[in-house]
Formats: C-alpha cells, structure tokens, sequence
C-alpha cells in the first residue's frame, strides 16, 4: 500500500512540475512584464489577441487619463524566424516597446535598449552561443538587428524566445519594411495592445472599453492568447483530477481489503463496546501515518527525478506551492478512501461478522 501511495505522489510532482513548466514555456515573457491589464481591440478573438488585434497609439492616452491608471504604453508583439550571424535559426516573439519607458526590460548584461534595430535577449540563449554583439536577421524581411544586452531569467512565449526591441522597430518589421523601402504613414501608428499598469485597485476595465472602443483583459486573462496555451493547460488539469480521483479509489480500495481481513477483530472490539468513533479514529490514525510517510517518500523522490529533468530541454518547473496542495489531496483523498471503507465495516453486526448466524 505504501509503495503505491508512493508511486501516486511521484505522478504528482512529475505532473505538477510539467503543468508549471508549460506554462512558464507559454507565458514568462508576459509574467514579467510589470503590466496589469492590456487593452486590444473591440470584440477580438480572445485566444489569438496579441496576434490579431490592431490599436491605435493614441488610445495610450485614453488609459493613461482614466482613474486607478498609473500608467499605460503602447505594445507590440509578433512572432518571427530569425538567424544570427552564426549561422543559428532562432523563433522569437518580438516585445514591441517604448525606449526608456517602464515596459522596457533592464539588462543583466551588456545594455538596455538605447536606439533603432537592437535586440534584447533572454540570457538562456546565452548557452546556444549567442553573444553581445551578434546581429540577428529577420527572415521575412531581412531587416538585422544588433544583439545589446540579456535579460535575467526565463522569458519565453508561446514557446519561443522573447526578443525585446524598440517600438518603431517592431512596427517596421510588422509592416513588412524591408531595408531601405519607405515606410507607410499607418505603420507607426498601429500596435497590438495598450498595456496597462493599475494604481491602486484599477480601473472600471469595462467602463473605459465602451469609453475607448476597446476590449481588456488581465494579465492572467491574456495567457489564454499564447499559442496552445488553454489546451495544454486544460488536458494537464483533466489528467491531474482524474489523478486525484483515482488515487482516493485505489487507496480507498486497498483500506477496504486491509479492513475486511480484519473484520472479525473489528467485530471483537464491538462486541465489546467499542464504539465507531473509537474504531475510526483508531484505522484514520494508521491511515494517516501510512499516507503522509508513503507521501513524504514519493515526493521526494519525484524531486529527485525532477530535479534530473529540469537540466533537460523539456518544459519542466518545480515550484513548491503545487507540490504541496498536491500532497494535501493525495493524503485528504486517501483517509476519505480510508474512513468510507473503515464505516462500511463498523456497521455489521458483530454476532454476524463472528459467525453466530452459523
């Protein structure tokens, strides 16, 4: 019983860590943007915001001016193929932004972003041999950009590395501007979203949209905009719960078989005049000491292996909130298998379970 318990919670860091892990792979880049809320276009498609909606530049002003804003900036985002000058094809999601403002990223090496066609790097491309001071091209329209500066951490989207440039840059490259070619009035006065960093307790997001003709979304709304994002997440969740069904089955069912063999001393101690809070609170207390020690060994094994998986490519993350509400219910799930098997036994009759009826 202890090793299947054990074996149940090593499953459950194993898929704790890959569901955080997808969604750092889907969402850092998002995650540490010091952004609130983001204002796309009216009635966009909520699952493809960042890619399919246009916003004027203008409408910054709108979110600035409104009360419970501390500040609002234009944001562009697009996802590009891109090579370095080493010969290394790189997918990006380009983080469109303002130069010197509070949605630029600070650099942890090299420098921040301080003119046209610059780039800013996550520092785990660092490990694939990108360096400051490479040049990296846009394959769609060959416009090059000087590497500058990484940033600290993971920064990803839709599973593909972040490239912080300038706003004006990225709108040139969204606009399809090749080197040399003028570029169309339009193109500097379109972005994908006004991002939005609340004072206090926010905004009326709803007010200001019908204000400015707009749809909003939190910070948290907007992860369902990254590719895969809401699949990945929803077959994760579906997996873990019948996990955790399954788990108060399978413990619930073993409980009832150790019960069973011990009716006839159950049927004793009634006999006797054991009640069945005392026959409950003797088989929970058992229950509990096999659950937490079985739950205690499997997790920390399942770190262990996860630990080994995290030094791999894989999308794997282990933080300690999930891993410890996961034991929670893997050891809640186990005594409610373990009171409902112990009750269905203290409710035979002991002359019967002894075999008076013989």
């Amino acid at each position: 019983m202890g090793s299947v318990v054990a074996l149940i919670g090593v499953l459950m860091v194993l898929l704790s860590g890959l569901s955080v892990g997808l969604v750092n792979d889907g969402v850092s880049g998002l995650k540490q943007l010091p952004v609130s809320s983001f204002a796309f276009q009216q009635d966009v498609d909520k699952t493809a915001a960042f890619t399919r909606s246009v916003v004027d530049v203008d409408a910054a002003e709108t979110w600035r001016a409104a009360d419970g804003v501390a500040d609002a900036g234009p944001f562009g985002l697009s996802l590009v193929n891109t090579r370095t000058d080493g010969g290394l094809d790189l997918d990006l999601a380009l983080f469109g932004v303002e130069r010197d403002s509070w949605l630029a990223p600070e650099a942890e090496s090299g420098s921040a972003l301080t003119g046209a066609g610059q780039i800013v790097l996550p520092d785990t491309l660092l490990d694939e041999g990108v360096a400051v001071g490479d040049a990296v091209t846009i394959d769609q329209v060959g416009t090059e950009l000087e590497v500058v500066g990484f940033v600290g951490g993971q920064h990803t989207f839709g599973h593909v590395d972040v490239g912080y440039v300038d706003l004006p840059t990225w709108q040139e490259i969204r606009a399809g501007v090749r080197p040399g070619e003028a570029v169309p009035e339009h193109a500097y006065q379109e972005v994908s979203a006004i991002a939005v960093r609340n004072d206090g307790a926010g905004p009326d997001l709803a007010a200001v949209d019908g204000a400015a003709g707009m749809t909003s979304l939190t910070l948290t709304q907007s992860f369902g905009a990254s590719p895969g994002f809401t699949a990945e997440t929803s077959t994760l969740q579906l997996i873990q719960f019948f996990l955790y069904a399954i788990s108060a089955l399978v413990v619930g069912a073993f409980f009832t078989v150790v019960t069973i063999q011990r009716k006839n001393e159950i049927a004793v101690l009634r006999a006797m005049g054991a009640s069945t809070r005392y026959l409950l609170r003797d088989s929970l207390t058992q229950s509990a000491i096999l659950l937490l020690g079985s739950t205690a060994l499997g997790v920390g094994i399942g770190l262990l292996l996860g630990a080994s998986v995290s030094a791999t490519a894989m999308p794997f993350a282990l933080e300690p909130a999930p891993i410890v509400a996961a034991s929670v219910a893997l050891v809640v799930l186990g005594m409610v298998g373990a009171a409902s098997a112990v009750t269905r036994i203290t409710r035979v009759d002991p002359l019967t379970a002894l075999g008076g009826n013989r």
